[in-house]
């Protein structure tokens, strides 16, 4: 993702140059902690590892065979885990969001970048599910006719939605100013045909274009 092999003109982030007039808003990468918690699930694999490792120490019998057994059961959770951080660090090396006045694009991949164009007029909602940790997820709902592969999107959609498919912006840093950003630049975009966008903390997206609202 290095700028040295883009393009004359292109911007990291982007397939190619900003045409004249577009300009950019903000870029983000999702943070490797809310990917391993949220994305991999280190916590259910923490869990299931202690549960293992308890269960087979209690039917061991005497408290060396139990030893003998914790071990190797609480490394080989040790190196899941490891493993799991590192998928949720390449996917935060590779991913960059980025907001332009026009559009939102999601450059991802770790071995093959792959570059998804969201024009505003393409958009039609988006929704906000903010985190203790400041950070959050912004999935996007698409106007109908417009549809991107699930499992060509994962993990940057939203989950469980296959039928209609949701690109989401992971575990944001500073979700919600990310959130009342795109929320003015959705509505600068509809130029007064959409209603008035508000910004709050959500777990639907509002069937309005252009609008970030609360769950009910």
């Amino acid at each position: 993702m290095s700028g040295d092999f883009l393009p004359e003109g292109t911007l990291r982030g982007l397939p190619g140059p900003l045409p004249a007039g577009e300009r950019i808003l903000w870029q983000g990468a999702p943070t490797t902690t809310g990917l391993l918690v949220r994305v991999f699930h280190a916590r259910l694999v923490i869990a299931w590892f202690t549960a293992c490792a308890l269960a087979f120490g209690l039917a061991a019998g005497s408290p060396g065979a139990a030893l003998r057994v914790l071990g190797p059961t609480l490394l080989t959770g040790g190196a899941a885990v490891v493993l799991l951080w590192v998928l949720a660090w390449l996917t935060h090396r590779a991913t960059l969001y980025t907001v332009t006045n026009r559009r939102i694009v999601l450059q991802t991949g770790i071995a093959l970048p792959v570059t998804h164009n969201l024009p505003f007029a393409q958009v039609d909602g988006a929704a906000l599910r903010a985190f203790t940790d400041g950070s959050g997820d912004l999935p996007l709902r698409l106007r109908p006719g417009t549809r991107i592969a699930y499992l060509q999107l994962w993990p940057h959609a939203r989950p469980w939605h296959l039928t209609r498919t949701e690109p989401m912006l992971r575990s944001v840093p500073g979700a919600e100013a990310v959130a009342a950003l795109l929320a003015r630049a959705l509505e600068a975009h509809a130029d007064g045909t959409a209603p008035p966008v508000r910004v709050a903390r959500m777990g639907r997206v509002d069937e309005n274009p252009g609008r970030l609202v609360a769950a009910e």
